[in-house]
This record gives C-alpha cells, sequence and structure tokens, in this order.
C-alpha cells in the first residue's frame, strides 16, 4: 500500500520549463551563444548540468558565468511573476489523493522562484513538506533529494511511489531505490523512461495506481 507520494514540481505540477529555457536562451544568446531546445533537453533535463558551460567551452570565466546565471535566474523570475502555471488535471488529481497518503514537493528549483510559481497556484496546502535546492547538497539526478525526502517522511521506499517528468528526476528516484511513474512533458517526451514502473499520459492516472 502507498503511504507517501513525492511530486517533482517543473513539468510535473506547473508547466514552467519552457520559461526556464527562454531565460537561459536569452541570456546565452547577449555572449553570442544559441542554445537550442534539444540542446537544453540534453544538458538540463537529462544529464542534469548547468548548460552555462557552454560559456565555459567559449572561454567565458567563472565569474561571468556566475553574472550570466545571476541575470538568468532574474529573468526567469520576471516570466514566472503574475501567472498561473498550473498543468490541466494537477489540481483534482491532489484532491483526491489528499488525506490519503502522505504528499511532498520535491524540486530542483529554488526557493524564490518556487514561491513565485505558487503565488497564485492553490496547491501548497495539498502537501506536508517541501525541499526546495537549497535543502540538499547535490541536485538531481543525484539521489540526495529523494533520500532526504524519505528521510524527513520517516517512511520506507516501498512504500513511497515519485512522479516526474524528466530523465534526471527518474534516475534520482531510482537511485534511492524509489519507484517512480513519468509524466512527460513537452521538453521531456521522448526520453528513455525504461526505468519506470510506469509511463503516464495522463497525471489524472495517479490515483487509480494509488488504489
Amino acid at each position: 500500500m502507498v503511504k507517501g507520494i513525492f511530486w517533482d514540481n517543473d513539468g510535473v505540477l506547473v508547466d514552467t520549463e519552457h520559461l526556464y529555457f527562454q531565460a537561459t536562451a536569452e541570456v546565452l544568446a547577449e555572449a553570442g551563444i544559441e542554445l537550442s531546445r534539444e540542446t537544453f533537453i540534453e544538458i538540463s533535463l537529462r544529464r542534469g548540468e548547468s548548460v552555462f558551460c557552454l560559456a565555459e567551452d567559449r572561454g567565458c570565466g567563472v565569474q561571468q558565468r556566475e553574472q550570466m546565471r545571476l541575470r538568468r535566474n532574474a529573468r526567469y523570475g520576471e516570466l514566472l511573476r503574475g501567472k498561473k502555471h498550473t498543468l490541466d488535471g494537477v489540481e483534482e488529481t491532489l484532491q483526491a489523493l489528499h488525506g490519503r497518503c502522505l504528499m511532498a514537493v520535491v524540486t530542483s528549483s529554488r526557493r524564490d522562484h518556487f514561491e513565485i510559481i505558487h503565488e497564485n497556484s492553490g496547491l501548497l496546502g495539498y502537501f506536508d513538506f517541501i525541499l526546495t535546492r537549497e535543502d540538499y547538497t547535490h541536485s538531481k539526478p543525484h539521489p540526495e533529494p529523494y533520500l532526504s525526502a524519505l528521510k524527513r517522511s520517516g517512511l520506507p521506499a516501498e512504500r513511497c511511489l515519485v512522479v516526474e517528468d524528466s530523465e534526471r528526476g527518474l534516475q534520482a528516484a531510482v537511485s534511492a531505490g524509489l519507484r517512480c511513474l513519468v509524466t512527460p512533458g513537452e521538453l521531456t517526451r521522448g526520453g528513455d523512461f525504461t526505468a519506470a514502473w510506469q509511463v503516464l499520459e495522463d497525471v489524472r492516472q495517479v490515483p487509480l495506481l494509488v488504489r
């Protein structure tokens, strides 16, 4: 019986990954570096690495890359603010599961961006706790985020599920000994999800599997 569900945020609960791509591409373009969607997907969503490695390859130093990262973060915040980003079917799914098991968000998103995203989402009341990028040393695909969630929940891995949308998230979950449901989005569809427990077409399928 499932006692806990750990949810990724971007691409699972909210439609924000295209905005992160946009902000990053704009900043890299200022340095004359073109970032394609395919390159972003490969580096960020599959490997879980920083696309600013492209700037390093062009000879940009540590300080310059850090300034680029700060500008990207500010731009991303601008793109997020004042809009509702909740994906279709998410709120009714959380309503159906609320009270039936522990639920948490485990995200690689910075806390300030996470708070902007959920200013108007109405989703946070469904979760027992939230872990953002500041709550662990290593980001996905490292298993630390989900190992931290297991420790916080007090539940055994075999009683928990993860809901992810990317290859890096799937790898983090599996490496932590967790079963993972994958709901691919626009940028992650077509990835290698053979390690997933199941790949879902619609997030509304989650309560049926839990039941």
